[in-house]
Parts: structure tokens; C-alpha cells; sequence
């Protein structure tokens, strides 16, 4: 029962734009979050606040990154691995060479 009332909540139907409604559903979307907003009994898009938004492609973009990781370990082979020693050597460098600079991050 609580989610056909959750869904009832949070669906607008489009005649309260019509009927300038629109300032009040963008302030009842700011403080309780997404609307459906259906049009002839369908869903026609979905109003979120830009923080909801923002939030929801930052967590699309992380999801994106956990799949190609997950893809990548999938095709692991330790045997493959190449110590920081030999690839100083192949690049003809050495540990004194990387002195003076700061590490790098890697998020």
C-alpha cells in the first residue's frame, strides 16, 4: 500500500501547468524530491531538483567506472604485471630521475 501511495505522491498531472501551478510543483520537487508528470494516463517526464540531477549522473558516472574495473579484473592476469623497476628501465630512468616531483593522484 505504501508504494501506491508514494506513487500517487509523487506523480503531478500535466493540467496543473496549465493551470499555473508550475511554481508550486518546482517547490514541492525541491522539498520532497521527484515527480512523474503524467500526460493522458502515460508518464511524460520526470522534474528533479539540479542537486537530484547532479547527484544521479555523478552516481551513473561511478557505476560506469566500477563496470569498466570490474570488466578489467575480470581479465586479470598477474603474470602480466610489470614492476615500477622495470619500467624505470625500459624508459631508461631511475628512481633519482623522479625526485623533486609530486606524486600523482589517481582517483
Amino acid at each position: 500500500m505504501g508504494t501506491v501511495i508514494s506513487a500517487i505522491r509523487n506523480t503531478v498531472p500535466i493540467s496543473s501547468f496549465n493551470r499555473g501551478l508550475a511554481g508550486k510543483i518546482f517547490d514541492d520537487v525541491k522539498k520532497t524530491g521527484a515527480k512523474v508528470v503524467m500526460k493522458n494516463n502515460m508518464a511524460e517526464c520526470v522534474l528533479l531538483s539540479p542537486a537530484e540531477y547532479m547527484q544521479l549522473m555523478e552516481d551513473l558516472a561511478d557505476a560506469r567506472l566500477a563496470a569498466v574495473a570490474a570488466e578489467r579484473m575480470a581479465a586479470f592476469d598477474p603474470e602480466t604485471l610489470v614492476s615500477e623497476a622495470d619500467v624505470l628501465k625500459s624508459l631508461g630512468m631511475t628512481e633519482s630521475d623522479l625526485e623533486g616531483y609530486e606524486d600523482a593522484e589517481i582517483e
